[in-house]
């Protein structure tokens, strides 16, 4: 039964990220290279920085902590940036950082699932880490997917050809 929890709780984690992605390319075809790098106003982020940031954290939470690797983000460069990486560039680094800690996910011990390790000043088990890594990314996706449709009045269509409506059985 604990095989088939923990094969159950990666696969749904991964599938979330998998979503997120997904969603984020979507929403990257409506924009143009312009957009990338426009901020809603001087305290927000733009779409280019929200990617480096996710970037950086899923590196440093997944890839680093769970993967037992070296921490090498510089988070406030994520934040900084005003230009430098096209919308290619940025979408093809999420993805090979998304599909590095999917491997992490799916190859990572029982024992390191429950170890508690310090990341980003906080204590988490690795549990904890695949909830942050899955969150986050949600998160973010959601700012992102807002932000285009105010830039280009469209809905994104993430559910084009899904009936939304079926009711629970």
């Amino acid at each position: 039964m604990k095989e088939l929890l923990i094969r159950e709780f990666k696969e749904n984690a991964i599938y979330r990220m998998q979503e997120s992605g997904r969603m984020i390319g979507i929403a990257l075809e409506k924009i143009g290279e312009e957009a990338i790098w426009k901020r809603p106003n001087g305290i927000s982020n733009s779409i280019g920085n929200l990617i480096l940031h996710l970037c950086g954290n899923i590196r440093q939470y997944a890839i680093s902590s769970l993967g037992n690797s070296a921490d090498v983000r510089v988070r406030d460069a994520e934040f900084e940036a005003k230009g430098g990486y096209s919308k290619g560039e940025l979408l093809k680094s999420l993805e090979e950082v998304v599909s590095q800690a999917i491997r992490t996910i799916q190859d990572v011990s029982d024992d390191e699932l429950v170890r508690i390790r310090d990341v980003q000043g906080f204590q988490l088990s690795g549990i904890g880490i695949i909830m942050h890594v899955v969150e986050h990314y949600s998160y973010h996706t959601g700012q992102i997917a807002f932000w285009v449709k105010q830039l280009e009045a469209q809905d994104l269509g993430f559910y084009d050809g899904f009936d939304l409506n079926i009711k629970n059985e």
